[in-house]
C-alpha cells in the first residue's frame, strides 16, 4: 500500500502539536497552507478534497458469485476471495503503522483487523471531542477535506485521511462511497481503470470489529458490486 500508510504515529502527533499552535494563533487559511506544505495539495492528492458521494444501502449480493469464492482463514479474520488472488494478513500497531508490503502478485488482497474501540483508544483526545466510536472516527476521517478545514479537529482528520487511505492509482479517478449491508457498514474508496482496479474497504460490524480490505486487481476483473459481495463474507474468525 502507499508509503504514507507507514508514517510513524509519533511523527504524526508531533505534526498535530505544531498544527495546534497554528490553530491557536492562526486562521483556517494558515492551517490549510500548513497541511498542503506537509502533505500535499488537493491537486496532488485529489482525495483530500473529496468525500463519499453515494450511500449504498442493502446492496443486492450475487449469491452465485459468492458461492464460487475461495475461503481464507487468518487469526481473527476470515474472508472469501476469487480464485487467483493472493491474501496477506497485516497488523496495525499503536506505536506505528506497519509497512503495507506489496507482494509481487498481480492480484492481491491485504487484510487488517482491529478490536472494537481501537481508534478511540489510540486517539482518546479526539474521541472525547465528538468521535462516539470507531465507526464515527472512520466517518470523520473519510469526510475530512482540506478545503473545509476550520480548526484543529478538522486538520487532524485530514492528516489521518492522508495516512489511512492507501494507493488507489490515478487520484483523479477515485470514487468514495458509504455503505450499509447486513450487519456491516463502512466506506469504500475505489478506482476503476482499464488495466487495473483498486478498492480500499473499511468495514465495521455490529459488534464494533474493524476490518480493512485493500484490493489490487491487476486485470480489472472486479467491480463495485463484486467487491460488496466479497466484503459481505468478512467476519471475525
Amino acid at each position: 500500500m502507499r508509503e504514507k500508510i507507514i508514517k510513524n504515529i509519533y511523527l504524526t502527533l508531533a505534526f498535530i502539536v505544531a498544527v495546534a499552535f497554528l490553530a491557536t494563533f492562526g486562521k483556517s487559511a494558515i492551517l490549510r497552507a500548513y497541511i498542503e506544505l506537509g502533505i500535499g495539495t488537493c491537486h496532488q492528492i485529489p482525495i483530500l478534497c473529496r468525500e463519499p458521494s453515494e450511500n449504498i444501502i442493502t446492496p443486492n449480493i450475487n449469491a452465485q458469485f459468492v458461492a464460487q469464492l475461495v475461503p481464507y482463514v487468518f487469526p481473527e479474520i476470515k474472508i472469501s476471495l476469487p480464485s487467483g488472488f493472493t491474501a496477506v494478513r497485516g497488523e496495525m500497531k499503536k506505536a506505528s503503522y506497519k509497512k503495507w508490503r506489496k507482494p509481487n502478485a498481480r492480484q492481491v488482497v491485504y487484510l487488517l483487523y482491529e478490536k472494537p474501540n481501537f481508534f478511540a483508544g489510540l486517539f482518546p483526545r479526539f474521541s472525547k471531542k465528538g468521535s462516539k466510536d470507531d465507526y464515527d472516527f472512520i466517518r470523520r476521517t473519510m469526510y475530512a477535506r482540506t478545503d473545509k478545514v476550520n480548526g484543529l479537529a478538522d486538520t487532524f482528520f485530514v492528516i489521518m485521511k492522508s495516512i489511512f487511505i492507501p494507493d488507489l492509482g490515478n487520484g483523479e479517478g477515485v470514487n468514495m462511497v458509504r455503505f450499509t449491508s447486513g450487519d456491516k457498514r463502512g466506506f469504500i474508496n475505489y478506482n476503476l481503470g482499464k488495466k487495473e482496479n483498486y478498492f480500499d474497504c473499511n468495514i465495521i460490524d455490529k459488534q464494533g470489529n474493524f476490518f480493512k480490505v485493500y484490493i489490487k486487481d491487476a486485470g480489472a476483473t472486479l467491480d463495485l458490486s463484486r467487491v460488496l459481495a466479497i466484503i459481505s463474507t468478512v467476519n471475525k474468525s
